[in-house]
């Protein structure tokens, strides 16, 4: 080597030892940052009454813009407070309040207006001093709801108040150790229902009994200008009511029989649990095309809300018929028994949702059998559902990835930032309802047979949910509890039983329950009846097909936007393979313009002469064809009787006697 490379690479690797020198020179003299300290954390709850009662008057008759007026006064101490604004709910299971809806925060003492700071790391926590002298805090705001009504549940006819919305409490204190005293002013005329219970009434200012802060989330109220009460509870000493509010007068209108299947829901209802843990209970139920729906259960009442035409076009509601069922069913299961690891002491505790499989997904279960049970279904109707359960399972295979378990993390997740699902098959949504249906029909058909039909799943709700009649007070519960109680009824390894079907990966689709039941999962071209009644210009699934859903001439059911929309694509069917993504609209079918209709007779004509299904799509401004080589029909799926095994399902459906 030359003698001037030489002295190039010396030099070099001279330099570079110098800058490693002075670099961790540097580095031991300049150590990088640090992290600022964190505040205080806020005050942890205990389980000791908070002095005094605090008064809240909500003025709810601006409903034109959709802005609440709050007044709140809270008894204190000189000294510092934090008040926090409650974030997780239950029935969202996550931190769901929207703090950005609260507005124009000013709180006084004295008549004197004191500063407030929000803590620097929880956002729902605002501390502020009490000034010496004075024995309390006067708060002023404002809930901002959604102007659209289908992003919120205010109308100029109709308002849905959750009292979460419209308060702040005291940190530090269980939220069955606080007291309020609620008022309410409504626009004249208005009507409203409530599990709370009434103390006065001054026309349209109503103040309710004190009750605590736990009882008065709890207890929503439903108010509009179109109203209907019904008993449904036959005369029962614990009545339950449908407190129905709707777009028009003429929708609140039932028949005789439609009203005799609510009547039974709550005799099947209470047969099957053999309890109530509620005085009196309130279906607070909206028909509405005009407010979003709803189901949010409550102890003694739930939110409900579907389309306006549930009662005058009963044939066209099928799939939506278990909404009462489940939410009734909430008032035992999630409600009065609760997973031990979503009671949190308040609103701002955060939940861990591992046992929403048996909090929601046993619950979804109870309220499709009592669908069936009430004759809000008939069998047929009721066996459907549960194929399409399955039938969507088969064409998801996030399944093979993902446990079910994992998926009860996804209102938290999806509470963080989440925008919405793009490939929901595969990345799986709220598995833990459907699902559930499956691996809860698994048992109870286990049950039965290893019993030789003397025991089932009613056995253990009676067991499980019997208990304490008459007691609001939550009881919580545990994996082992549920395991332990199954054991009683029937033994088994259930213990095994859920761990391999709840909590490991298992990519094959629970289906024993209908083997066992009696019964096997097919696909044909018969379309049900009842689905022949249903709206289809919103919209139209072609999800066991082709593999996609596509709204319709209507838009909006299956996620709003112009008619051929693409709304979900399932992975790996033929509309993924060939590139369809759900940001395309679908324009043309076979050269003729897209509709509904005219893609179903493709799909039937592939089946028949073997020819390729050929779609004109839009992406942006962007036209693309595709050919889906496809010819296995519409593939309606059905549960088919096997009569080498008993017909456990059926009985499964059949009312109690």
């Amino acid at each position: 080597m030359p003698a001037y490379l030489l002295r190039s690479r010396y030099l070099a690797m001279t330099f570079a030892l110098a800058l490693l020198i002075s670099g961790n020179v540097l580095a031991q003299r300049y150590p990088g940052p640090q992290p600022a300290p964190l505040p205080p954390p806020l005050p942890a709850p205990v389980d000791q009454p908070y002095a005094g009662t605090i008064g809240l008057s909500v003025d709810l008759t601006n409903v034109h813009d959709r802005i609440l007026m709050v007044r709140e006064t809270i008894p204190a101490k000189p000294g510092p407070i934090t008040l926090l604004y409650p974030q997780w709910l239950p029935g969202t299971h996550s931190p769901s309040n929207a703090v950005s809806d609260l507005a124009g925060l000013v709180i006084s003492a004295d008549g004197k207006n004191i500063p407030w700071m929000r803590d620097r790391v929880d956002m729902w926590a605002f501390h502020v001093e009490v000034p010496k002298g004075a024995n309390g805090l006067e708060l002023r705001f404002q809930y901002l709801a959604p102007i659209r009504p289908q992003q919120g549940r205010i109308s100029e006819t109709f308002a849905d108040l959750t009292w979460n919305s419209v308060l702040l409490y005291p940190a530090g204190y269980f939220s069955r150790r606080i007291t309020f005293s609620p008022e309410l002013r409504l626009p004249d005329g208005w009507k409203f229902a409530t599990a709370l219970e009434v103390k006065s009434q001054n026309e349209s200012v109503i103040q309710f009994k004190d009750t605590t802060l736990n009882t008065l989330i709890d207890s929503p109220l439903y108010a509009g200008a179109n109203f209907k009460r019904v008993d449904i509870s036959t005369g029962a000493d614990n009545p339950v009511f449908l407190d129905v509010f709707a777009d028009k007068p003429e929708q609140l209108a039932m028949t005789p029989d439609e009203l005799q299947y609510h009547k039974n829901l709550a005799v099947q209802a209470q047969k099957l649990f053999n309890s109530h843990h509620y005085d009196h209970y309130d279906f607070l139920f909206s028909l509405s095309d005009s407010v979003g729906g709803k189901g949010l259960e409550h102890h003694q009442s739930s939110e409900d809300g579907t389309r306006a035409n549930y009662f005058t076009d009963w044939a066209a509601g099928v799939p939506g018929r278990a909404l009462l069922p489940h939410e009734y069913t909430h008032s035992w299961n999630g409600k009065f028994r609760r997973p031990a690891d979503l009671w949190t002491p308040n609103f701002n505790v955060p939940m861990q949702n591992d046992l929403l499989w048996v909090y929601e997904g046993l619950t979804d279960y109870y309220g499709n059998v009592l669908t069936a049970r009430s004759g809000m279904r008939t069998l047929d109707q009721a066996r459907d559902g549960f194929a399409q359960i399955a039938a969507n399972f088969e064409i998801s295979p996030g399944r093979t990835w993902r446990s079910l378990v994992d998926t009860t993390n996804g209102p938290i997740i999806t509470a963080h930032g989440a925008t919405g699902l793009i490939w929901s098959s595969w990345q799986r949504s709220f598995d833990y309802y459907p699902e559930s249906d499956l691996v809860w029909l698994d048992a109870d058909t286990k049950i039965r047979e290893l019993s030789n039909g003397q025991k089932s799943l009613d056995d253990f709700a009676k067991l499980f949910y019997g208990i304490d009649n008459g007691s609001y007070v939550t009881v919580t519960f545990t994996l082992d509890d549920i395991v332990k109680a199954m054991n009683t009824v029937q033994p088994y390894d259930w213990a095994g039983f859920f761990r391999t079907r709840v909590y490991e990966v298992e990519a094959q689709v629970p289906e024993d329950g209908f083997t066992r039941g009696g019964y096997r999962l097919v696909y044909n071209d018969t379309e049900p009846e009842w689905m022949k009644h249903m709206d289809h210009s919103r919209g139209y699934s072609f999800a066991t097909s082709l593999g996609f859903s596509v709204r319709g001439e209507g838009g909006g059911e299956l996620g709003g936007g112009a008619p051929g929309g693409i709304a979900e694509v399932w992975w790996d069917s033929p509309a993924f393979k060939a590139g369809i993504t759900p940001d395309m609209q679908l324009q043309a079918v076979n050269d003729q313009a897209f509709s509904v209709p005219v893609l179903r007779e493709a799909i039937l004509a592939a089946e028949k002469n073997g020819a390729p299904i050929k779609l004109l799509l839009k992406r942006d401004k962007d036209f693309t064809t595709v050919t889906l080589d496809y010819r296995g029909g519409l593939r309606f799926p059905h549960l088919e009787r096997v009569e080498s095994t008993p017909d456990r399902l059926d009985d499964i459906l059949a009312p109690v006697k």
